[in-house]
């Protein structure tokens, strides 16, 4: 596991705290030469004082990023904490937060001053503002003042805190968050050093349908702890611990406008090798871009019309080339949500209003019945998986929402040496459009016609169905992934 380093001014400052063998001051640290510093800690959390530009703790930051170091805060927060204009751009997104707290009461007077802690604060009812503070503008010790002016709330100034402005009982606080922050400061166990690298997984305890159910992510862990990978579950409010890892693994649904976008566009920023990437994310999730991408690049696919809220004055001119019945797309929906079955003009006119109401566009395709899909597995250009998934029965989809409950068809897996060649072929040309990450193509074979439905980000890998197979073999390539990436970016990091 990586080492920590923490910087503070002077060793005295930390006199509150435990020892720790990982403390450093500004002054030694500065001091390092680039030797020193490349097999030295690889994070370092920069708790000095002056952190204006280009005094002490600024030159902290600076030095660690040049040296290939993940360090809190960076170089580009502390810029951003010194210009008003910045922040108020990073934190717009706080005002819904504010209005709501400030409706339940949870905002008292005409002023408030919040100080947080790694994310954390002393105030529970604030627990929620703390932590989208910390997301935004990542910093160990921040001070927030919100003052109220015509009936509504806003960030007057957000700066930093010194650590030896802490009060007793905010000691404490700082203390247990630090710990929570990174288990690394408090102890180094021998038996965990012997992992080169730290990966998180980013999952959602409480999803109904994840990409990987709970045996599938305890095989991810042994595989990467057998690859000399760490590998930690975290979850959305875990956004600000990015730096500390050197992977991020999303085994959680993407969605575009939602955190494991925002997580993936973070982890990235910070030099993190992604699996979801936020490319893919961006080029898989939207149904009517992949539509336009495969038909500009003539890969096979359902012959379809997208369709805007103007056409609904003239449905005729638009269904001119297609027959029912026919598929009815919202752009982003996942696990057969979002998709009606048209058989009429009358169905058309009756069901694309209520979709219009959350896309402006939608995507309008020829049905083509058959009793399975092919799902072809495809990491870094290689086929991972391929697996047969059925109909629900008595339904034309993989997945029956229509009862209330969620029923899906059942599924075969196969060597990918007994899938049709096209079906293989037409599946890494539809991912080589995308990126080289961990795709699952959803394709129907209809006689000789062979054409790709969809391309998923990140699709199911779940023990006793996707690594029937491989079985652990299929979590080790995966891993296996990860860790060629890491050590290639552990090579090509800038040396001084």
């Amino acid at each position: 596991m990586s080492r920590l380093r923490i910087v503070v001014d002077r060793l005295a400052d930390w006199q509150p705290y435990y020892p720790s063998e990982d403390l450093i001051s500004a002054e030694d640290f500065l001091a390092l030469d680039a030797a020193a510093s490349a097999d030295d800690a690889t994070h370092v959390i920069n708790l000095c004082a002056n952190l204006d530009y280009l005094e002490t703790g600024y030159y902290v930051s600076l030095l660690a990023q040049a040296r290939a170091q993940r360090v809190l805060p960076s170089v580009e927060t502390l810029n951003q904490l010194s210009r008003k204009a910045l922040i108020d751009m990073q934190l717009t997104a706080l005002d819904p937060l504010l209005a709501e707290l400030d409706k339940r009461g949870a905002l008292a007077g005409d002023s408030l001053t919040l100080r947080v802690f790694f994310g954390e604060c002393q105030t529970p009812e604030l627990a929620r503002l703390a932590r989208r503070l910390f997301e935004r503008l990542p910093h160990p010790l921040l001070e927030a003042r919100f003052d109220k002016r015509h009936g509504s709330w806003r960030l007057a100034r957000l700066k930093p805190l010194a650590l030896t402005a802490l009060k007793s009982g905010e000691e404490d606080t700082f203390a247990s968050a630090l710990n929570r922050h990174s288990t690394k400061v408090w102890r180094t166990p021998r038996a965990r050093r012997r992992y080169r690298f730290d990966l998180a997984i980013l999952v959602d305890p409480q999803e109904q349908l994840p990409p990987s159910n709970r045996g599938a992510i305890k095989r991810f862990i042994r595989a990467g702890r057998r690859l000399g990978i760490d590998v930690s579950l975290i979850t959305h409010r875990d956004a600000g611990r990015l730096a500390e890892f050197d992977a991020l693994f999303i085994r959680e649904t993407t969605r575009l406008d939602h955190h494991t976008y925002r997580m993936a566009k973070k982890a990235e920023h910070e030099g993190l090798v992604v699996i979801d990437d936020p490319q893919s994310i961006l080029r898989c999730t939207n149904k009517i871009y992949l539509h336009a991408l495969l038909g500009t690049h003539k890969i096979p696919a359902p012959r379809g019309q997208l369709l805007h809220r103007s056409d609904l004055e003239r449905l005729d001119d638009k269904l001119a080339n297609l027959s029912y019945p026919l598929v009815l797309k919202v752009p982003d929906g996942a696990f057969s949500k979002g998709v009606v079955k048209i058989r009429s003009r009358e169905e058309l006119a009756e069901e694309a209003p209520r979709l219009f109401a959350s896309s402006a566009l939608l995507l309008l395709q020829e049905w083509l019945p058959t009793e399975f899909d092919w799902r072809i597995g495809v990491l870094d250009g290689q086929v991972l998986f391929a697996s047969r998934y059925y109909m629900a029965r008595g339904h034309w989809q993989i997945y029956d929402h229509s009862s209330g409950k969620t029923r899906s068809g059942g599924f075969t897996t196969h060597d990918p040496s007994e899938v049709p060649v096209a079906v293989v072929k037409a599946a890494l040309r539809a991912t080589k459009l995308i990126g080289d990450g961990l795709y699952g193509v959803d394709l129907k074979q209809i006689g000789d016609r062979v054409v790709v439905i969809e391309v998923n980000d990140n699709p199911n890998l779940d023990v006793g169905v996707e690594d029937v197979v491989l079985k652990d073999a299929l979590y080790e390539r995966v891993m296996a992934v990860f860790l060629k990436r890491m050590e290639q970016r552990l090579e090509h990091r800038p040396r001084r």
